[in-house]
């Protein structure tokens, strides 16, 4: 069992990850009794952590926002400072950073004081990022994705280009370097799907709780990248290239196939296309050493690309005397 301190800091770090608890679970969580629950509760709220409690059946324990910062945390103007960069992470470039932020930054907002919570957005609202475009998206709507995640409430949204209304139960946020997309269960089509957070037009409304589902698959990033990058397109390609998975993941983006190991010095990649020409000069400009596996007619076609290739070499200098 986990003495008294580190108790109440594993209690506050469960009460940051989702809307309420009951105190059965969280008693099993902390291996504990209910009545020592409720005495760590009280010290939390004694050192000005805003904690409040429902009596019932239904009842629990929530993280709420409070009046002020809780103590030997963050004071008004860090709490700013803190919120403002992870807005900024949280839609930058930075390989790695976007849903560590996001995560760090819905903790934050969910026990910011609402005149501190006025300024953040204030401020963002007034700055112009450089880095933005058409598929830029804003850190509120993702705060407000991870959060129906977390407390696993439906969403309601319309996606750009569309009439109607799209009602899902959503699953995870993954981030690619360049988009943002989230995994969810769509209601009316029954089935998993993929979407693309920049193409949804306005902050999304939540709707009653779910029952999660289990995933459609163990490793999401791969499932995201499969359904981004073969799974839309009429041709489907495998090709074995001759480096490790790490070199080729770093040089190949997600939102172009799926990378698979096979071997310390080879590894799979599965990518897709409407056009077979597309696929092949893509390959060819990777610099690396390939073989076909699939389809039979992606080989042809890169032998006639190749032959057009080294006919134009070939050809008489019009400036030659």
């Amino acid at each position: 069992m986990l003495d008294t301190s580190a108790r109440l800091l594993h209690l506050l770090s469960l009460l940051q990850l989702r809307q309420e608890w009951s105190g059965d679970s969280l008693a099993s969580r902390l291996e504990v009794d209910v009545r020592t629950v409720r005495r760590d509760i009280d010290k939390l709220r004694s050192l000005g952590y805003p904690v409040d409690s429902t009596r019932g059946t239904a009842g629990g324990y929530r993280l709420a926002a409070g009046t002020s910062m809780p103590p030997l945390l963050l004071d008004d103007e860090e709490a700013v400072a803190v919120a403002i960069g992870l807005r900024g992470a949280a839609v930058g470039a930075v390989s790695g950073v976007g849903e560590t932020a996001v995560s760090a930054l819905l903790k934050l907002e969910q026990v910011l004081p609402s005149r501190l919570r006025h300024r953040v957005q204030a401020l963002h609202a007034a700055t112009v990022s450089l880095g933005g475009g058409e598929d830029a998206v804003d850190p509120e709507m993702l705060t407000i994705i991870a959060a129906a995640c977390r407390d696993q409430q439906r969403l309601r949204f319309r996606y750009r280009g569309s009439q109607h209304q799209r009602e899902v139960e959503p699953l995870r946020l993954v981030h690619t370097p360049h988009r943002w997309y989230l995994v969810a269960w769509d209601v009316d089509r029954s089935g998993w799907r993929t979407y693309r957070v920049d193409r949804i037009d306005a902050p999304p409304s939540t709707g009653r709780r779910f029952t999660p589902r289990p995933p459609p698959a163990k490793d999401l990033g791969a499932y995201v990248s499969t359904a981004i990058s073969s799974a839309p397109y009429t041709h489907q390609a495998r090709l074995l290239l001759h480096t490790s998975a790490a070199q080729a993941t770093a040089r190949i983006s997600p939102t172009v196939g799926r990378i698979e190991a096979v071997g310390e010095a080879t590894c799979l990649l599965r990518t897709g296309s409407h056009s077979l020409d597309e696929i092949a000069i893509y390959v060819a400009l990777m610099d690396v050493d390939f073989d076909v596996l699939d389809p039979p007619e992606l080989a042809e076609r890169i032998q006639t690309v190749a032959r057009r290739l080294t006919a134009v070499t070939h050809l008489p200098s019009h400036g030659a005397n």
